[in-house]
């Protein structure tokens, strides 16, 4: 540890003069990022040894890092300085109730980034103050695997259009209280990107860019650990370049793995992050972090240098864009989706276990499972938040836990053998009208696609499936972080089941539920007695009570026993009262005793209809029926 000490502090001395020789005697260093340096320059020593150390050419690769900073800070637009300045003031502003997320595809909600411009006075009616705008970037067509397939970082697919209309979008909506959220796919490129073809032709520099191998030595090698993603795709991880070589692709065959075993890809893509990040992003969603480090002899998934990967990013971004925040993209184990949040790695992350069990316990109209996630897994490091979502563009997996399962009494294959079956409508009773994605008939295995409300049954019976969408959204609204809708959702969009007739989308049902702007469900928003404007109501009343309702801040959440299977029960804590969310995913009715409520005054308020309540005879609640009561505790 001494040793790692002294070697941290000679870097941190060496990079500290090779800035000041860089600077000239005639220059100064900003005085802002003198500051920085000082906090985090420490920090980032002792990362990127972690990562290098042992290459002898470590110490110049840092100072090229940290000279590549200081350029990108001087070139850093005044009035993004001024965010830095008033977020580093209120260094909590993304766990504010008044929060709310909102995501979509360019092309198919909006048409262009002007026609997202367009949109703005929508998002302010609605209430968003974060906007997720899916993969735009350069990707070639059809293998783009819907955008995530970057041939270029620095420029905009030009259906979508250009760099410059995105960074004027990006200030147009900060003006307006949206903070701008892009992917940042940096586990791998396209095939198509100006490195992976100098790779190709192999250029020696830009080879080692990537994993290539002359043979299938190495390529078994690591083979024996790594489990195939997408089998149907390619088998194993490698696939067999036009002359011969092979080269890593985890996802698709047109998707190369960077290797970050090589200093000059951290470099590189830290120049591709920062780029975007003076273009006016907040936050950039890192796609795929469980992939990023491989290390022969291992899975290569979840490795510790996976998360110092993503911690000396960080330090590069508070020297450098101190105001940008990562949401991480784990679709893992819920142990290990944890492990990626905390203040200087990933400050806010997707729930995919909240969001997988919210359709669990609408399939079982049992809660036991959720409510188990919320005592054991919802409560993360101070200074991080969840991103809170019902679905998203992506499929639906059932990543519970079998040990959590198992203690219910639950055996977690047969169970998700269950649930998909449900969701395909191919169980007895189910209301659902999802469709499979990645079926296979052999085993039972599959993912889920459907939008929220064909999922909850719209085209079965509107009326049950308006209760249903919303009970659900009731818990990515009050359980703590920021709630995300895919637009569209709100007004209760159902699947798009011509989805294969577009090229390139047969294959993928995934664009089931990517519908285009559903422009009929819009215009009946106003229309409170239709089930789009049932759905959009019950949004925007959930949306309005939360900003009013300083104890749904932050993420802070706490264990209530409702002593009902079918009943979810949490408490946000306040000051001096508490709310205290109950949520019935029965189709019958429940009635909850007077002693459930024995540690609360008798008198409370139900926030979203306005109603006092007499806790003291006991509590009735309807067929998916939820309120948010505001309670004292005694």
């Amino acid at each position: 540890m001494q040793e790692s000490v002294r070697v941290d502090a000679a870097a941190h001395q060496h990079v500290l003069e090779a800035i000041s020789l860089a600077q000239g005697p005639a220059r100064a260093v900003d005085p802002a990022f003198a500051a920085r340096l000082e906090d985090h320059l420490p920090a980032l020593c002792g990362l990127f040894h972690s990562l290098y150390g042992q290459r002898p050419d470590w110490l110049e690769q840092l100072t090229a890092l940290v000279l590549q900073c200081a350029a990108s800070w001087q070139e850093r637009p005044a009035e993004l300085k001024a965010v830095d300045a008033e977020r580093g003031a209120d260094p909590g502003w993304f766990q504010a109730n008044t929060m709310l997320g909102g995501v979509c595809y360019v092309d198919r909600y909006a048409g262009t980034l002007e026609g997202v411009r367009a949109r703005i006075p929508y998002f302010k009616e609605l209430g968003l103050t974060y906007l997720h705008l899916m993969p735009l970037f350069l990707a070639p067509e059809p293998h783009s695997d819907g955008g995530y397939a970057v041939s270029s970082y620095r420029k905009v697919n030009p259906k979508l259009g250009t760099m410059e209309q995105l960074r004027s979008l990006a200030a147009e909506l900060r003006a307006n209280g949206i903070s701008l959220v892009v992917d940042f796919i940096f586990n791998h490129t396209s095939d198509e990107h100006e490195w992976a073809r100098k790779a190709a032709a192999g250029d020696r520099e830009f080879s080692d860019y990537y994993w290539l191998y002359p043979d299938r030595t190495m390529p078994d090698a690591f083979e024996e650990h790594v489990r195939e993603i997408f089998p149907e795709n390619h088998p194993g991880s490698f696939i067999r370049t036009e002359n011969g070589r092979w080269v890593w692709a985890t996802f698709h065959t047109y998707q190369w793995d960077l290797n970050y075993s090589n200093p000059d890809v951290f470099r590189a893509m830290a120049g591709e992050m920062l780029f975007l990040a003076n273009q006016g992003v907040d936050i950039l969603r890192m796609d795929a972090v469980a992939f990023i480090w491989k290390e022969l002899g291992t899975p290569c998934e979840n490795l510790p240098q996976a998360h110092t990967l993503l911690q000396a990013f960080n330090a590069v971004c508070r020297l450098a864009a101190p105001s940008l925040l990562f949401k991480s993209e784990a679709i893992v184990h819920p142990d290990e989706v944890a492990l990626y949040i905390s203040p200087g790695e990933c400050q806010i992350s997707y729930n995919p276990l909240q969001m997988a069990l919210i359709w669990e316990s609408l399939a079982t109209r049992d809660t036991s499972l959720l409510g188990q996630a919320l005592k054991r897994r919802h409560n993360i490091p101070d200074g991080t938040s969840w991103v809170n979502y019902v679905r998203s563009h992506d499929d639906i997996g059932w990543t519970f836990a079998d040990e959590d399962a198992a203690e219910l009494g639950i055996n977690g294959f047969d169970h998700r053998r269950f649930l998909n079956s449900f969701y395909v409508n191919r169980f007895p009773g189910s209301f659902a009208r999802g469709v499979p994605f990645q079926d296979n008939p052999r085993t039972g295995d599959c993912r889920i696609s459907g939008t929220t409300a064909s999922l909850c049954g719209m085209e079965d019976n509107p009326s049950e499936a308006v209760e249903r969408i919303l009970l659900a959204h009731s818990v990515a609204f009050s359980t703590g972080g920021i709630p995300l809708l895919y637009l569209g959702d709100e007004v209760g969009q159902v699947n798009d089941y011509q989805y294969y007739l577009e090229k390139g989308h047969d294959t993928d049902s995934r664009w089931v539920h990517r519908p285009r702007y559903p422009a009929e469900n819009y215009a009946h928003k106003a229309e409170a007695r239709t089930p789009e404007g049932a759905v959009f109501a019950g949004i925007r009343r959930m949306a309005a009570v939360r900003a009013a309702t300083p104890e749904l801040a932050g993420i802070r959440l706490i264990d209530f026993a409702a002593n009902h299977r079918s009943v979810l029960a949490y408490q946000r804590p306040g000051e001096d009262s508490r709310i205290l969310a109950l949520a019935n995913f029965s189709d019958s009715p429940v009635i909850l005793q007077a002693a459930t409520f024995a540690g609360f005054a008798p008198a409370a308020v139900d926030l979203l209809s306005e109603t006092e309540q007499d806790l003291a005879d006991g509590l009735a609640l309807l067929p998916r029926q939820f309120v948010w009561l505001r309670v004292t505790p005694l």
